[in-house]
């Protein structure tokens, strides 16, 4: 069976006409501008027991990709939301993606004691 042509970061990373987000059709789903949708998954996703040296430079490339995406911030949301256990999501790798979450659970915390202690305790 032939399979499709691999296709380079450099003929995927060709920019195309973005609509901004003010003027998105509101109906189309977020990933439907995703910059990712023209790479490799392979680029995103690690295949098993990449080394340490390849997966870094994997992370970066894709990491790059996602620099210039207009959905950037909903597709981050979406991996920290569901959440996204594997691959690049975001700009954010899944252990970055780990960190986030942890550090906005401790803050959930942060802000739910300062709550229940009340005005006067926030206050001073």
């Amino acid at each position: 069976m032939l399979q499709p042509p691999r296709q380079s970061l450099q003929i995927a990373a060709v920019p195309t006409r973005r609509v901004p987000t003010g003027q998105r059709d509101q109906d189309a789903p977020w990933h439907t501008e995703a910059v990712c949708r023209r790479d490799e998954a392979g680029l995103f996703f690690a295949p098993s027991k990449e080394p340490t040296a390849a997966r870094l430079s994997r992370e970066e490339a894709a990491k790059r990709v996602c620099a210039r995406c207009p959905v950037m911030v909903e597709c981050r949301e979406h991996a920290l939301v569901q959440p996204e256990p594997y691959g690049v999501w975001g700009g954010l790798t899944a252990a970055e993606r780990r960190v986030v979450l942890a550090r906005r659970r401790r803050r959930d915390l942060e802000l739910k004691k300062a709550h229940a202690a009340g005005p006067i305790a926030a206050a001073g």
